[in-house]
C-alpha cells in the first residue's frame, strides 16, 4: 500500500495518475479534500480511500504494518504568503511528526523540498548536504522547506529509507487550481488565448535583459518519474535536486507557449511589482550530478517538447492527466 499526501494538489495528483498507470492502485490517497477545482484532479483515479490530512497520522499509526511507501507531498505551496504560524505548522512541524513516525514504524519516506530553498542563488545550486544548511532563502515557504532539509539531516533516527526533493520550476497539468501559483505555462496560454498578447516582467537586475531572467523548468512528468525510481530504487537516502539542469529564460518559455498555440510571439515588459522584488530569483540551474551517480539516467524533456504537449493535450483539450 503506497500513500501519497497532497494527493489532490498539482504533482500529488498526476504522481497518483502516473501510479495508476504503472499498475500500482492499493492507494491511500491523504488531503485536505476541501477544494472542488483540486478534487477534478483525482476524477478516473484508482485507490483505496482518501483520509483527511488531519486524521491521517492516526491512520498510519493503525496500518502501519500495511504501508509500504510514503509520498508526503502536502505542503502551504505559496511563495508569497506572510502567514509564518501557517507555513510553520504545514510545512514544517507535520513533516517532522510525519518523518518520526515513519522512523518508529520503519516505513521509507519521500518528501518535496524546493529549489525555493537557495534564496537569490549567490552561493550556488548544489544539493551536498555539508552545504544545505548555509542556503539562504527569500521567502517564508522556501524558510519553511530549508529548516526542514536542516532538521532532517540532523537526525539520528531515521526511516529505513528517506529522500528529500528539492523540485525546481514544474509546470505541465493538473494545475488549474492554482491560481496565482500556476506556473507562467498556464498564465501565458490563458493570457494568449484571450488577448494574442504576453506581458513578462522587467528586468531590475543589471546582469540581466528584460526576459532573460531564467529557471531551471521542468516538466511534471519528469517529476512523477524521478519520485517513482526512488520508490523502486532505496539504496541511496539524501536530500537531492530535480531540475534538468539547463535553465532557460521566461522569453523562451513564453516563445514556446506562442508555437505551441500556432501563434506569432507578441511579448511586451512590465515592472515587477515593487513588494516582489525582493524575493524575486533571477536565475536558478540544478546541479544535476549527485542524481545521475544515484542511477538516475532517463534524459530530461527539453522545454519546447514539454510546453507543446502540456498545451496540445491538456490546455487545449481542458484535461488533467
Amino acid at each position: 500500500m503506497i500513500v501519497v499526501t497532497g494527493a489532490a494538489g498539482f504533482i500529488g495528483s498526476y504522481l497518483v495518475g502516473k501510479l495508476n498507470k504503472a499498475g500500482y492502485k492499493d492507494l491511500i490517497l491523504v488531503d485536505k479534500f476541501d477544494d472542488p477545482w483540486k478534487d477534478l484532479n483525482l476524477l478516473k483515479k484508482d485507490y483505496r480511500e482518501y483520509i483527511d490530512r488531519d486524521e491521517f497520522f492516526n491512520w498510519l499509526i493503525k496500518n502501519a504494518q500495511d504501508v509500504d511507501f510514503i509520498f508526503h507531498l502536502g505542503a502551504r505551496t505559496d511563495t508569497v504568503g506572510q502567514e509564518p504560524e501557517l507555513y510553520q505548522q504545514l510545512n514544517l512541524i507535520y513533516s517532522q511528526r510525519l518523518w518520526n513516525i515513519c522512523s518508529e514504524i520503519q516505513v521509507p519516506l519521500l518528501y518535496a523540498s524546493s529549489a525555493a530553498t537557495y534564496g537569490n542563488g549567490e552561493d550556488g545550486f548544489s544539493d551536498e548536504h555539508r552545504k544545505i544548511q548555509d542556503l539562504r532563502p527569500l521567502n517564508l515557504y522556501g524558510w519553511s522547506k530549508h529548516d526542514f532539509d536542516v532538521w532532517a539531516l540532523k537526525q539520528f533516527r531515521t526511516p529505513p529509507f528517506w529522500s528529500g526533493m528539492k523540485f525546481f520550476n514544474v509546470y505541465g497539468p493538473n494545475e488549474y487550481h492554482k491560481g496565482r501559483m500556476a506556473s507562467v505555462i498556464l498564465h501565458a496560454y490563458k493570457t494568449i488565448k484571450e488577448t494574442g498578447h504576453m506581458q513578462l516582467f522587467r528586468s531590475h537586475h543589471k546582469a540581466y535583459k528584460d526576459g532573460e531572467q531564467s529557471r531551471d523548468f521542468i516538466y511534471v512528468e519528469d517529476i512523477a518519474d524521478v519520485m517513482m525510481y526512488f520508490m523502486e530504487n532505496q539504496d541511496n537516502s539524501g536530500i537531492y535536486n530535480v531540475g534538468t539542469g539547463k535553465a532557460r529564460s521566461f522569453l523562451d518559455l513564453t516563445k514556446a507557449v506562442f508555437s505551441s498555440m500556432n501563434k506569432t510571439p507578441m511579448i511586451s515588459f512590465v515592472d515587477t511589482p515593487v513588494d516582489l522584488r525582493g524575493r524575486y530569483q533571477y536565475f536558478t540551474e540544478a546541479e544535476m550530478q549527485k542524481l545521475r551517480d544515484a542511477g538516475y539516467k532517463k534524459p530530461f524533456v527539453e522545454l519546447e517538447e514539454g510546453v507543446n504537449e502540456y498545451v496540445s493535450k491538456f490546455l487545449l483539450e481542458e484535461a488533467c492527466f
